[in-house]
């Protein structure tokens, strides 16, 4: 059996024989980007700096010549041949190396979905290379003449087309909410910068994952359960998500199926408003002992507005919730007009890169 190391880190992952350093590394608990596993999306790369693979049969496109020589594989199909394999991988607490955020870059507005009354859907491609970015980070986007950018989640995993889904909350005073749901259509293009944030959680977690989500806070952690399903994560993830009526539960198709296809996901929606039969009645934090009275082994991920993340965070930790096992990303509502800055939270939630959502 060989072994992987991950540099600067140093933490080993046992390689068994004939596994990719992809399939090794998900075994070991460390969620390497990646999409297409066949060696022809790109999303795997990564330098190895000591040690020799079989690279196997990958497209040129997904890795250069170049590349080749620089010491860059995709792992999805690099099977090592030496005893040690040292790759260039994440931080010295073993953590996901984030990728360098980009600026301005062109997006075709694919679809347009209105889920809700209230929430409208951005399907968007990129003109040029795909971006790459971990689950549950977000992008900003800019209206032409706007001083300022705005914030959005990103709904999807990473896909080989470079895809990406934004959800859009329409507010009243939202500049750019109301220029995308009023005047931006099919065919047009945006410009888009990013990736943003730290919401990605820890990857080498092996716990039972409960995700609590509100509104378009369901974003980022459809992003984070889409990815943490297709590769394999295997033990259970519950996600609870509120909303106001039963036509603001919406991607209801999307976790339907994800329930069906997988054995160890199960979706809990509640309703604040009004009562459906099957569905919970009340807000998370209030309901959520029921559900979960204990905690202790789980790792915990909370989005949306500032104040449902700090209720949240509060009803968790009640029920044992350990506080490096909870993930937060409160959603900013406004700037102050005074300052130009985004109102601090009382949670504690973080600010992403100093921009407020809207």
């Amino acid at each position: 059996m060989t072994k992987i190391r991950l540099a600067p880190s140093g933490a080993v992952v046992e390689c068994r024989e004939g596994d990719t350093v992809l399939t090794a590394l998900e075994r070991g608990g460390f969620a390497l980007p990646n999409n297409c596993r066949a060696g022809a999306c790109g999303e795997c790369k990564v330098r190895v700096l000591s040690g020799s693979f079989d690279q196997g049969f990958v497209l040129d496109m997904a890795l250069s010549q170049e590349e080749r020589r620089a010491g860059f594989g995709l792992m999805c199909m690099a099977k090592p041949l030496s005893e040690e394999l040292t790759i260039d991988w994440g931080s010295a607490e073993a953590k996901p190396r984030l990728f360098p955020p980009q600026h301005d870059m062109p997006f075709i507005v694919i679809d347009r979905i209105l889920r809700t009354p209230t929430i409208l859907e951005l399907r968007l491609r990129p003109l040029g290379n795909p971006m790459r970015f971990w689950p549950g980070q977000y992008v900003t986007l800019r209206k032409p003449g706007a001083d300022r950018p705005r914030a959005y989640s990103i709904a999807s995993a990473p896909r080989p087309d470079g895809e990406i889904t934004l959800q859009v909350t329409r507010q009243q005073t939202g500049e750019t909410s109301e220029w995308l749901h009023a005047a931006v259509s099919a065919g047009e293009l945006v410009t888009v910068s990013g990736p943003y944030g730290t919401f990605i959680g820890d990857p080498a977690v092996e716990t039972p994952v409960l995700c609590l989500a509100a509104g378009s806070g369901l974003a980022p952690i459809l992003s984070l359960t889409e990815a943490a399903l297709r590769r394999g994560f295997a033990a259970p993830v519950t996600l609870m998500f509120s909303a106001r009526r039963f036509e603001d539960l919406y991607c209801r198709g999307l976790i339907e199926y994800w329930q069906a296809r997988y054995r160890n996901f199960r979706f809990l929606p509640t309703l604040t408003r009004e009562r459906h039969e099957g569905i919970e009645h009340g807000r998370i934090p209030d309901v959520l002992a029921r559900h979960f009275p204990e905690l202790r082994e789980f790792s915990v991920f909370i989005a949306g507005s500032v104040s449902f993340v700090e209720a949240c965070v509060a009803a968790a930790k009640q029920c044992g919730a350990q506080p490096a096992r909870v993930h937060t990303e409160g959603f900013f509502p406004t700037l102050d007009e005074a300052t130009m800055e985004p109102r601090a939270a009382a949670t504690g939630a973080k600010q992403t890169a100093g921009e407020a959502r809207e």
